[in-house]
């Protein structure tokens, strides 16, 4: 490092202290801000929680005279960042469709006056101004910032259209230096970024993927009524601890959050429909933890600076991996541990193609929708599949997901992997997974004896499997990283530095066995509560619970199994709720009942366990019979 940026990194060093309490540098900033400075164009991936914001907030704040004009799609991103930089004596402004034209006009006449140091500015805004903007405003610039930048992919989300155009910034003034940060971008989504912002001679900065902290969990769908009782077990289990739910649509997320605040919890639905004023209300109680729960479509937390999310619910399966992994990481951004669930069922399969057949990118979509289903139906570790995605090597299993902490039968899958690696290498990395498993299993179709691929070495070398376990193989091997999809070449298998050490011996690999789907099995529920016996406690609190449901029902003058089935009160005895929400949850209850009858069931069982509590101590011996002849002494 020379002198000049030995004296840049000390200036910087003081600022973060200043400006943000912090005495050193997170992991690739300060190579990321020392790139903005001396005008280099910049694309960063670090996850959510990684400090990206501070990557170009430093270089504005380092310069004299300059301004960062930052790009952000989100109105409630932008507040919730000008609140943070303001509370650090930041000076910092907004330009946006909330503000009046004098105040957007006091805010351009500021940057003109170099009196402030960050303008957050939506993208059709900023496009808007260009026009407007006279040279001299330019002059002040030192940094464009991109934010969310995924957005301008057409590889990416189709979220915004007008980021797609944010290529002007690079065509109109070339000197200033643009920065795209994102949490999320595999391969060809990062290319993409750099072609659409016209970056030249970029520098690219990945940080890691990995969110050890977070816990990965996939739960198979079994029906509304079932999913719902497993969330709310879910939210019970972080009592007093926020999370959130995402759902597909509108009506999906007031319907839950609903459901959810008839059980007494305070959850509230987020969604694009709704006012600004309601959306920002929400996200700031959420922040502050006035809300324990937000039900919301995929708009809610992008950018949000909450660090104590402890649990993130998709209540369907996303549409890729990006989406995903966004949206987990809005849990455990302060490091302590955070779980993620997914509900999957093949009706979120259904409903998400038909999202990504009337996009833009019908076949991107569609492919990065199977890699998706794939993993959650997978029998391997979930951050391997997570990570080889967004192709980061992980060559272990992380030991804090569902697949870890319920190992499947394994066995060592080397051989099996060198027989693919050798057939994806022979074909010159030109064929696509199936393709590979047809060479593998010897299989003389047409296009395969037409691409001469019939006369390779590794030409049935895989007979002894059937297709169906290679198929299984191949996909695990995809999912652990040995090999990736190049979507914009075909689909072709492109292989990994890691695949290139199990190729040649340096590594070795472990698979799951390959079983056939056994539906029957998967759809088949547990045993039934309701076939075992009651303890003798359980059946004395059965009694009481069956004599308040008789009482209740002559107070209403109907029958009493319309109070609640003896099915219900047997769960009532064996699991014994105790406050509203759990009470709602119990098979046989519906919202209704809920609301009429937890409050005097639930009491009852609290009198029985403080009675139980107090029977328990009086049959417990004063002294143990040690220190009876102890004390006769």
């Amino acid at each position: 490092m020379s002198c000049t940026d030995e004296t840049l990194k000390t200036q910087a060093t003081a600022l973060l202290k200043r400006f943000y309490g912090y005495a050193s540098f997170r992991p690739m900033q300060w190579e990321i801000i020392s790139s903005a400075v001396h005008g280099r164009d910049t694309l960063v991936l670090m996850p959510t929680g990684g400090g990206k914001s501070l990557c170009y907030q430093l270089p504005a704040l380092m310069s004299d005279y300059g301004c960062a004009i930052v790009v952000s799609p989100l109105l409630a991103l932008m507040n919730d960042q000008i609140d943070a930089l303001l509370e650090n004596g930041i000076p910092v402004r907004a330009i946006n469709s909330e503000k009046s034209d004098i105040e957007n006009r006091e805010t351009v006449d500021l940057l003109l006056h170099r009196k402030v140091k960050l303008i957050y500015i939506s993208p059709e805004k900023l496009l808007s101004e260009l026009n407007y903007w006279s040279s001299t405003v330019f002059e002040n610039v030192v940094l464009f910032a991109i934010d969310e930048a995924h957005c301008i992919s057409h590889w990416g989300h189709d979220f915004r259209p007008e980021y797609s155009q944010l290529g002007l910034l690079k065509e109109k003034f070339p000197s200033i230096p643009i920065m795209a940060l994102t949490a999320t971008a595999d391969r060809i989504t990062r290319d993409d970024i750099a072609t659409q912002l016209h970056l030249r001679d970029v520098q690219t900065f990945v940080s890691s993927f990995d969110r050890p902290n977070l816990a990965l969990n996939v739960i198979q769908s079994m029906g509304a009524k079932q999913k719902f009782k497993q969330i709310v077990q879910i939210i019970n289990s972080h009592k007093n601890e926020s999370g959130i739910i995402y759902s597909l649509s509108r009506r999906s997320v007031e319907k839950l959050a609903g459901d959810l605040q008839r059980l007494g919890i305070n959850a509230q639905a987020f969604h694009a429909g709704m006012s600004s004023a309601s959306k920002l209300k929400i996200q700031r109680d959420f922040i502050n933890d006035d809300i324990q729960v937000v039900c919301a479509t995929v708009a809610f937390g992008m950018g949000i600076d909450k660090s104590n999310v402890r649990f993130v619910i998709h209540h369907n399966m996303p549409q890729n991996f990006e989406s995903y992994y966004q949206e987990i990481g809005r849990a455990g951004r302060d490091g302590l541990p955070a779980e993620a669930f997914m509900f999957y069922s093949y009706g979120d399969v259904i409903a998400q193609r038909q999202f990504a057949l009337k996009s833009r990118q019908i076949q991107i979509n569609l492919e990065k929708l199977q890699r998706m289903q794939q993993y959650a139906e997978s029998h391997i570790c979930r951050r391997r599949i997570l990570l080889s995605y967004f192709n980061e090597r992980y060559d272990h299993d992380c030991h804090n997901c569902d697949i870890c902490n319920h190992l499947t039968d394994r066995f060592d899958g080397t051989t099996y992997a060198q027989m693919a690696l050798s057939a994806i290498k022979r074909t010159h990395e030109h064929a696509s997974l199936y393709t590979i498993a047809d060479i593998l299993l010897g299989w003389r179709k047409s296009a395969i004896v037409a691409a001469g691929y019939d006369r390779l070495k590794t030409f049935g070398i895989g007979r002894e499997l059937s297709m169906a376990e290679w198929n299984a193989y191949l996909l695990q091997m995809l999912q652990m990283g040995l090999f990736e999809v190049a979507y914009d070449q075909g689909n072709h298998l492109k292989i990994t530095s890691y695949g290139y050490d199990v190729l040649f011996g340096k590594q070795s690999i472990s698979l799951n066995r390959y079983q056939p789907r056994d539906l029957a099995a998967t759809n088949q529920s547990h045993s039934s509560v309701f076939n075992q016996e009651l303890s003798a406690r359980d059946q004395e609190l059965f009694e009481k619970l069956r004599i308040l449901q008789k009482a209740i029902a002559q107070a209403n003058h109907v029958a009493p199994y319309m109070i609640l089935h003896d099915k219900t009160l047997r769960l009532l005895a064996q699991q014994k709720p105790t406050t509203k929400s759990a009470f709602g949850i119990i098979d046989g209850i519906g919202v209704n009942k809920c609301e009429k009858y937890w409050q005097p069931f639930t009491v009852v069982i609290k009198q029985h366990l403080e009675t139980s509590v107090q029977k328990h101590a009086d049959s417990k011996p004063l002294f143990s019979q040690e220190q009876e002849d102890k004390h006769e002494m």
